[in-house]
């Protein structure tokens, strides 16, 4: 019962945030929630040229652990490292089923979503991710690069200030955002 109650919050906090993403952005970024493509901010911007986060190659060395405790996600973490994006969302969704409370299993699948650019459904994932764990630097770095491509440097400018705010040293997932920022709005100056 207190899980039924739980899951239908965050689904409910899930549509309205769309919702409210929606209706606070132009048309073009509806379309994208939806599943469209969208047109790229600037003609010569290349989302292939900025850096994609440094931090998914290192999910190789714990996978051992996973596989022992479940095998669809040392499965789906490894078909992130392999770049095989469709059988790591099927294969993170199963683990899901299971742990549906777990921030990490949305990051991925996020991601990989985000790599296969299917914008919507990515944004939707590091979305629930926050959700679950709202000091969870990966999600909001990715998130941060989601919104690079989606062109809205000030929204990634708003994940990096939260990262700065959970990571109390200097982390990772708060440099790479910083480097896609910096190549971003170099790219945009072109």
């Amino acid at each position: 019962m207190i899980r039924s109650i739980a899951l239908a919050a965050t689904l409910g906090a899930l549509v309205a945030a769309g919702v409210l993403y929606s209706a606070i952005e132009p048309d073009w970024r509806i379309a994208i929630w939806l599943g469209a493509s969208a047109p790229a901010p600037a003609a010569k911007l290349v989302t292939e040229d900025w850096p994609i986060c440094t931090t998914m190659g290192s999910m190789i060395g714990s996978e051992a652990d996973w596989a022992q405790l479940d095998p669809d996600f040392a499965a789906g973490k490894k078909a992130l490292v392999a770049e095989d994006w469709n059988r790591a969302i099927a294969a993170l969704k199963l683990a899901a089923l299971r742990d549906p409370r777990n921030a990490d299993i949305q990051n991925y699948i996020g991601y990989a979503y985000r790599r296969l650019r299917q914008l919507g459904p990515a944004m939707q994932h590091y979305q629930e991710a926050i959700l679950l764990n709202q000091r969870h630097r990966s999600a909001h770095e990715h998130l941060g690069e989601l919104y690079l491509v989606l062109g809205d440097p000030g929204k990634a400018a708003q994940q990096l200030a939260t990262l700065e705010e959970i990571c109390l040293i200097p982390c990772v997932e708060t440099d790479d955002l910083k480097r896609a920022i910096a190549a971003y709005k170099t790219l945009v100056m072109r």
